[in-house]
């Protein structure tokens, strides 16, 4: 299990705002994006919170009013699940004869163009931000210390997107230039490029196919109930540990030889010895100018707080309760990419200090598109694909939702909560759903 919560990089649901009828409807998503049962889901949006309300007595005059279902894949039955969930749009599910090529031939070719004016822009503006950042730790009383980290900590990842676009060719048209760039601009980061560049393709090659994906993978059953301990690491790596849960996967899977294919292994090396070539000269020159209080306050959590943003994008633009993960004879790349990858929207500064990472649908659609032209291929897709997209806006709601829901994999349900397996050894979980928000 190790190798599956460091694999796994990268709400109890809240109330709706409309009271809903209570029906069991027996339906499905066609193969396009779920296959599932929605009365479930339904239900389990229903029930999970119960808003508290003032007793109080009144008297009404019942009639009886005869009232139609609902279709499943209705409009209506959408929007009170993406309410549920903290969701602002859950999309229809995508024809089966939709291929990728169709969606990628409706996007502007000027959307893959590079740049190399506003991708240099992009390295000056993480390099003044983490300078500025530096800057703010240097200065900060230890009150406001927290707001200088998360600046910092939001300012060097977008060094890790600017390395993004180097793995993905969509940087410079110059591949010598990109690896140099993309191993750079990792290093603060203490991040091995190479090892990164070759998981983080097949994650794009295999988007929520079971097994084979390497962000977020559901936890098989059979491997949830194998062990009490192993069960023990998991509900709290899947629960309150989540949005740090990339660490694991950094250290667990980018060091290790073993976890490369003989044809990647001297790139991996080279990456490794320019990453402790940084360690062996950085970290003591830190130490040795700022003691090991300096080391924590301005690599440490500047990096823990990298951490968070690398697992919640990851986990935030390919998990939800509806978002399917398919074995491999039932996968379809379209469906994947398309329906199965969340646009979300972000404060504002995230996403400048952050190159529009969040933007996510269309890099899923196609990695060679550069981080600066990212909107406006998504702008695109919502004029041609629009209906099928899913869109949220980042909220307490859908974060709660992911770490209390999203946890085991069920082909009918798609996850089961741990809670529901396991109630006596997921007290993490009972606790994020009496602390965390319900609001979206």
């Amino acid at each position: 299990m190790a190798c599956r919560l460091a694999d796994s990089m990268f709400l109890s649901k809240g109330p709706f705002h409309k009271p809903i009828r209570s029906q069991r409807i027996g339906a499905h998503y066609s193969s396009g994006i779920c296959n599932l049962k929605w009365d479930n889901l339904l239900q389990k949006g229903i029930k999970r919170q119960q808003c508290s309300r003032r007793n109080r007595t009144t008297f009404v005059q019942a009639i009886a009013i005869p009232v139609a279902p609902s279709p499943p894949n209705s409009a209506e039955y959408r929007k009170q699940l993406s309410e549920s969930y903290g969701f602002k749009q859950i999309g229809e599910p995508l024809p089966d004869n939709v291929t990728l090529k169709d969606v990628i031939d409706t996007l502007p070719k000027k959307v893959f163009e590079i740049d190399d004016v506003k991708a240099w822009k992009s390295v000056l503006i993480s390099a003044t931000s983490y300078a500025i950042g530096l800057f703010m730790i240097s200065k900060s009383p230890w009150y406001l210390l927290p707001l200088a980290w998360a600046w910092t900590g939001t300012a060097v990842t977008g060094f890790f997107v600017i390395g993004h676009d180097c793995a993905h060719k969509s940087f410079s048209r110059n591949k010598l230039v990109e690896d140099i760039v993309g191993t750079l601009a990792f290093l603060p980061l203490i991040y091995p490029y190479e090892p990164w560049r070759f998981k983080h393709d097949r994650h794009h090659a295999k988007t929520n196919m079971l097994v084979e994906d390497t962000a977020w993978q559901p936890i098989p059953k059979e491997e949830f109930d194998s062990s009490p301990v192993l069960r023990k690491a998991i509900i709290y790596g899947y629960g309150p540990f989540r949005p740090w849960m990339s660490i694991a996967h950094w250290w667990i899977v980018h060091f290790n030889l073993n976890q490369f294919r003989p044809s990647e292994v001297k790139r991996v090396a080279i990456s490794l010895a320019c990453v402790f070539a940084f360690m062996g000269i950085g970290w003591p020159l830190i130490l040795y100018k700022t003691g090991i209080m300096g080391w924590v306050k301005f690599w440490l959590m500047p990096w823990l707080g990298y951490h968070f943003w690398m697992s919640t994008f990851t986990m935030v633009h390919h998990t939800a309760p509806h978002i399917p993960f398919k074995s491999a004879d039932e996968w379809k790349a379209a469906q994947a990419q398309l329906n199965g990858t969340v646009h979300c929207d972000y404060p504002s500064w995230i996403e400048i200090l952050c190159h529009d990472i969040n933007v996510h649908i269309p890099h899923h659609i196609s990695p060679r598109i550069p981080s600066y032209n990212l909107r406006a291929a998504h702008k695109s897709i919502q004029e041609n694909w629009g209906k099928y997209l899913n869109e949220a806006t980042w909220n307490w709601r859908l974060m709660k939702t992911i770490m209390t829901v999203c946890h085991v994999y069920s082909k009918e349900q798609n996850y089961v909560p741990f809670d529901e397996l396991a109630p006596a050894d997921s007290l993490p979980i009972t606790f994020l759903k009496k602390v965390m928000p319900d609001y979206a």
